[in-house]
């Protein structure tokens, strides 16, 4: 019996690990090769092809549109619009802009979520917040500047002012997907996951189209390629929903403290990729700071989930 619960726990954590990478290589080797497409484009497109494949095995979800009731609809549509369309944007603008130089930076930059969502969580579920809150996430704040500029300041030139808008997109990344993180705890104590998954893809597809139409991107599937196409796929079945399913089932049988050291694959495997694929080279004050930062980042998420338990 004990032998049973330690393999599922084994499982747990690597489903957990493994999703975590496979977040990295996208933000590293798949999304940036779709850097042909208009932006709103890509993003219309891997919402798109994951829901419609969800349609498949999980049609009978719409079933809860008959109960669901305002308050539910508006916290769904919220998630849709931090999570799915308004961060998902942001993040891959900036890895377009950097043109494969630097993407681990902004694969970094994304995990001061927690900073956004513990602050947003006391704001708007008035959760508890540690003392030392201020202390980690200004901690981290501050190294994440070193990491992207080292001891330089922001260059503002026509050459530099890239890497500011990139890094700028990066943190509106982290407060979305952080403000989406709050939205859903509204919404997941009334829903299992695959039905917030499916809603929560379903209403971005619906955003999304309204940004594209708007746009005149529409008849952009005309300037799809077929190694787009590839790419849409692998995102869609590996990096984007399959990573999530796999995530979930893990923080099934995995403590969430523990969840949160896993989750450090994430930005590992970017750096590790980053410095072997496109030979990126940081200063040793970009990796201090980078460590300075990840540190931080866990030491927030171990203490709020303290204040949780």
């Amino acid at each position: 019996m004990f032998d049973e619960k330690r393999k599922i726990r084994t499982k747990g954590a690597l489903a957990v690990a493994f999703s975590a990478m496979l977040w990295g290589v996208d933000g590293i080797l798949l999304t940036p090769q779709l850097y042909n497409l208009n932006t709103s484009f890509v993003v219309f497109l891997l919402h798109l092809f994951p829901f419609l494949l969800m349609n498949v095995f999980f049609f009978r979800e719409y079933r809860h549109l008959k109960t669901m009731t305002r308050s539910d609809l508006l916290f769904f549509l919220l998630v849709a619009l931090f999570g799915g369309a308004l961060g998902t944007l942001a993040i891959v603008k900036s890895l377009f802009l950097l043109n494969f130089n630097n993407l681990s930076v902004i694969v970094l930059l994304q995990k001061l979520q927690p900073v956004f969502a513990i602050l947003l969580a006391r704001l708007i579920l008035k959760e508890r917040v540690k003392k030392n809150f201020a202390i980690w996430a200004s901690l981290a704040l501050v190294a994440s500047y070193f990491m992207t500029f080292g001891w330089s300041l922001p260059d503002f030139s026509t050459n530099g002012i890239t890497t500011v808008y990139a890094a700028l997109l990066s943190l509106l990344a982290a407060f979305s997907f952080g403000s989406s993180t709050v939205f859903s705890k509204k919404i997941l104590g009334n829903y299992s996951f695959v039905t917030s998954t499916f809603f929560r893809y379903g209403f971005t597809t619906l955003i999304m189209l309204v940004i594209v139409l708007v746009g005149g991107h529409l008849l952009d599937f005309a300037q799809v390629t077929q190694r787009n196409w590839l790419f849409v796929a692998l995102i869609g079945l590996t990096t984007g929903s399959g990573a999530i399913f796999l995530y979930y089932y893990g923080l099934r049988h995995v403590k969430a403290s523990i969840s949160t050291f896993l989750e450090l694959m994430y930005p590992i495997t970017a750096v590790v990729l980053d410095y072997f694929v496109n030979h990126t080279k940081y200063t040793p004050v970009q990796w201090l700071a980078a460590f300075v930062m990840l540190f931080s980042i866990v030491m927030l998420n171990v203490n709020s989930k303290k204040t949780q338990q």
